[in-house]
């Protein structure tokens, strides 16, 4: 869950601050009047963006080493086979967008 302080600071990111559980302490008297309910509507949209890419930060971790990805690609050129595509459609079709 996103945290209280992130949503505060994507909504200004000059607020002065302190959060202790549920406890907002504005340091600079919240200036631009935020509320509760914008906090917690921010928190929502900042969650739904995070969850919307899971599928690209479980694509990074199971993905190769670039090192071993682009030897993958040097042998499948000398060698006509597609070692490296089989490996790139295997990650993408088990991780779809």
């Amino acid at each position: 869950m996103i945290d209280t302080i992130t949503a505060i600071v994507a909504l200004d990111s000059t607020a002065k601050i302190s959060v202790n559980g549920d406890d907002v302490t504005w340091h600079d008297g919240n200036p631009n009047g935020i509320t509760a309910e914008q906090i917690t509507a921010k928190q929502a949209e900042l969650q739904a963006e995070y969850d919307s890419k899971e599928y690209a930060r479980n694509r990074a971790t199971a993905y190769a080493p670039l090192g071993e990805q682009l030897d993958m690609q040097y042998h499948d050129s000398v060698t006509g086979s597609r070692t490296w595509l089989d490996h790139v459609e295997e990650i993408k079709a088990r991780f779809p967008k």
